[in-house]
């Protein structure tokens, strides 16, 4: 049996992502566009990491991570968004609300924790060099990965739990193109203030002690490298983070403008669109950051897109 609610609501009505028809295709070319893209560049990185023996360490077994992780989440809204466009229905069962709202938690919060530990797997290597591989090894990089998704999963089954318990008005409405647990909560008839408490709460741990530790790695990195002697050596140490930087950056850049617009902008419409980049658009970009800017990863895309047999090759002219 799937989960019930206290007042028996089957389904909740998603916001449109247009309501113009002749611009409907337009939309549902574009989101499958940008999620091909995502699956693509995502699952290039993985294969590129498996493949080549030079990035069996622990900067790229967190990008390999953090790849899948960007698969998931994009594969968590994306698809009901295409579906919804293609069938002009906006419903989404009760379950599948919930389970959708408990998967975008889970994958967020993930995200978040995988660039933390990217970054201290930064400052290791850069205050540290020495002691690196003996810090860095095999059991601690394991251990990190797995004690992040165990505290990402406790988080949203806490947040799911707690929306279990809630009694719905008649008003099912939800103003983003997906189940985001903020907004289904504001939805309950029911008494809400321990759910927003535990929202704050989490906000503040889960969000606030990833975003501490990326600040004290980069202050101890930028510490380290002002103390370097030779300006190469400097220039080496820095390229190492811009790829991390960029997506640090773009990751937690989106999700403060989708808190600023919604809470400076009274438009629902426009607080969805910031919400649907936010969980979009840095899922995307992340392969072709750390493709461009790093030349390890570019050589071995190289050599995996060399290996992919092309059309007709074995055919003698």
């Amino acid at each position: 049996m799937g989960p019930r609610n206290k007042t028996g609501v089957s389904e909740f009505l998603l916001m449109e992502v247009t309501k113009d028809l002749e611009l409907q295709p337009l939309h549902f070319i574009l989101f499958l566009f940008i999620y091909l893209v995502t699956i693509l560049g995502n699952l290039l990185i993985i294969m590129a990491v498996i493949s080549d023996s030079h990035l069996h360490t622990p900067m790229y077994f967190f990008l390999y991570n953090l790849s899948f992780t960007d698969i998931c989440l994009s594969t968590t809204t994306i698809p009901k968004m295409l579906v919804n466009i293609q069938t002009q229905n906006q419903s989404i069962t009760y379950t599948g609300c919930l389970t959708q709202l408990c998967f975008v938690l889970v994958f967020a919060s993930l995200e978040s924790f995988l660039l933390a530990v990217m970054a201290y797997d930064r400052y290791v290597a850069i205050c540290h060099p020495l002691r690196y591989m003996a810090i860095m090894n095999f059991h601690l990089c394991g251990w990190l990965s797995l004690f992040s998704l165990f505290i990402s999963i406790v988080d949203a089954l806490l947040h799911s739990l707690m929306v279990l318990q809630l009694t719905f008005c008649t008003d099912l409405e939800i103003p983003l193109f997906f189940c985001e647990v903020v907004q289904v909560i504001k939805l309950a008839c029911s008494d809400t203030l321990i759910n927003n408490i535990l929202i704050y709460l989490a906000t503040s741990i889960f969000g606030g002690v990833p975003v501490c530790g990326i600040i004290f790695s980069y202050t101890q990195i930028v510490s380290s490298v002002l103390r370097m002697p030779s300006v190469s050596g400097k220039y080496k140490a820095f390229s190492t983070c811009v790829s991390h930087l960029s997506v640090v950056s773009l990751f937690y850049g989106t999700g403060l403008g989708v808190y600023i617009s919604s809470a400076l902008i009274s438009s629902s419409r426009q607080t969805a669109v910031a919400s649907a980049i936010y969980t979009v658009v840095p899922q995307m970009m992340n392969p072709f950051i750390y493709s461009l800017r790093n030349r390890d990863m570019k050589e071995a895309l190289r050599k995996l897109i060399s290996k992919i047999p092309l059309p007709f090759q074995d055919c003698v002219i």
